[in-house]
């Protein structure tokens, strides 16, 4: 067991150190399930702690020793979940990859890592073959025939499940501030950095001090992938709650309610383009049933309450992204719609400016965090020292989001700084444009970036990609938000595409969509002879 601190901060390893937490509960409750996966096997706690044990007898096996990096490169399933488990169990720290990743990317990731092992699918690996190594020796393959890279000793899958031995003893006990995880972030702004996260900061995140709303019987759906903080992070958090979770490869929006009702889903996370879909597909008798109680969204869809009425669930919404612990969450069931929330007991947050000087009630400035807990947030950026000491300076985690609070601290999330368009003096977020754009019957999802402009600054331009079987000229929808979007807001230019590019976990690429800028087949509204004026208030007598 790890040593006792005095800290009561701090929660005690055996509820958030992986291995001292599955022997706890294993203990406890040895017939309770903790996963259900696609295809209905179920595993209880004492398997998974069974099948956790043998891939960290397997890991070990190959050489990897407590605080060394596993790279785990593999979809949803069975196996992602005995590699994580099995790595933390061992006192490895678990190091996914995004199974989309190629090239420079996956060469990036991999370089960045300092991992010798590598557990990747069978269908992944060739990619290997095209990029250096770093300082990689071992691949296991699962799910397929067993490839052959240059410079990699190459094993089964079953390397990872050896029949017999026993697991090594730890160097030393497994502390709740060791690294748990190293979890790339989406590289939609730039090259993916390398978010450390220690296994207080994962307990903080989703755990029961966080999530309160979350109890022991429920089970919630983990679509999202395990190289993802809402996959991986909210995974674990469960563990933390004594809960369940039905772990499937990836969202589909047609299997969505089979899937909850066939597993007995009660909870789910959903980015916005997820309730979005759910949200456009026909209204069914059995809407409401379903034993799915508690969603959340983020962002929110245009009207959250017709969401909740129609499916008969509540919606909460947070900010949160890889680096921090959840800080800022709404109530549920939320009552201040279009808020992301108050920040929650343990956090707090400001608005800054870019001197780190807090800006004025209701003013748009950089949202920064920090924690009552130590080890809460992550310690950093492996390998980024610079990176670390700009994201972290003055002693606050700066997000790179803008955002501000009213005066009841409701946060208000207003786009990436980066995403911010500047047109004509004003300032637009792309986020509250794709709401209103995305709120068009005919839209399937849209993406709003800036574009130059011949006068300086930015033009705004809309990317949509539509709903099957719908047509939408672009003027018809400049004339759908005319009344919903201040005059500046709306876009000069709209371009239809079939998809819109997206990582993995759904996030739009929009750097690409800015690199691309406007394309031959962009409808412009000036060159259409299309005006949009402002609205002139008549002299009050």
């Amino acid at each position: 067991m790890a040593a006792s601190h005095s800290d009561p901060r701090i929660p005690a390893a055996d509820r958030c150190v992986a291995r001292y937490l599955l022997d706890r509960l294993a203990a406890a409750t040895p017939d309770k399930t903790f996963c259900v996966f696609e295809d209905g096997t179920e595993w209880s706690y004492a398997r998974t702690r069974a099948e956790v044990i043998r891939t960290a007898i397997g890991l070990q096996a190959l050489g990897v020793r407590q605080g060394e990096h596993v790279l785990s490169w593999l979809p949803n399933g069975a196996d992602a979940l005995r590699v994580f488990l099995g790595a933390n169990y061992m006192g490895a720290v678990y190091v996914p990859i995004n199974t989309a990743y190629k090239g420079r990317l996956l060469e990036h990731v991999v370089a960045r890592s300092d991992a010798r092992v590598i557990v990747a699918h069978a269908a992944l690996a060739p990619r290997l073959a095209s990029v250096g190594l770093a300082g990689l020796e071992t691949m296991v393959a699962v799910g397929g025939a067993l490839p052959a890279i240059d410079g990699l000793s190459a094993l089964p899958g079953t390397a990872l499940q050896p029949d017999g031995g026993s697991l090594a003893p730890l160097e030393r006990p497994i502390e709740p501030w060791d690294t748990q995880s190293i979890i790339f972030t989406s590289g939609t702004t730039g090259p993916s950095k390398a978010v450390l996260s220690s296994y207080c900061h994962a307990f903080s995140n989703f755990g029961p001090d966080t999530w309160t709303f979350i109890a022991p019987e429920d089970r919630y759906l983990i679509s999202l992938p395990l190289f993802h903080l809402g996959g991986a992070t909210i995974a674990y958090g469960m563990l933390c709650q004594h809960a369940s979770i039905t772990l499937v490869e990836y969202f589909k929006t047609q299997a969505f309610w089979d899937t909850v009702r066939r597993t007995g889903v009660t909870s789910v996370f959903m980015l916005g383009v997820m309730a979005s879909f759910l949200e456009k597909e026909p209204p069914r008798p059995d809407d409401r049933d379903h034993p799915l109680r508690t969603v959340g969204m983020v962002p929110l869809v245009n009207d959250v309450d017709a969401f909740m009425e129609r499916f008969g669930v509540e919606v909460y919404s947070i900010y949160n992204m890889t680096e921090l612990c959840c800080p800022v969450m709404t109530t549920v069931p939320m009552t201040v719609p279009g808020s992301a929330g108050r920040a929650r007991p343990g956090c707090e947050l400001r608005i800054v400016d870019a001197n780190d000087c807090e800006v004025p009630t209701g003013a748009v400035g950089e949202i920064v965090v920090r924690a009552d807990v130590p080890w809460a947030i992550n310690h950093g950026y492996y390998r980024e020292p610079e990176a670390t000491a700009r994201a972290w300076r003055n002693g606050w985690f700066h997000t790179g989001d803008a955002g501000r609070v009213d005066e009841d601290g409701n946060l208000y999330f207003v786009d990436r700084l980066k995403d911010t368009i500047r047109r004509r003096g004003e300032n637009i977020s792309s986020l509250e444009v794709e709401t209103e754009v995305a709120a068009h019957p005919a839209v399937r999802e849209a993406a709003v970036v800036p574009v130059p402009s011949e006068l300086g600054e930015d033009e705004v331009m809309a990317v949509i990609a539509l709903q099957p079987g719908h047509e939408l000229e672009p003027a018809a929808l400049l004339a759908f938000l005319e009344p919903r979007l201040a005059h500046f807001m709306i876009p000069r230019y709209v371009r239809i595409v079939d998809a819109l590019p997206k990582t993995p976990t759904e996030k739009i690429e929009k750097h690409r969509l800015r690199a691309e800028g406007i394309t031959a087949e962009s409808w412009d509204r000036e060159a259409a002879g299309v005006h949009v004026r402002r609205e002139r208030l008549g002299r009050q007598a």
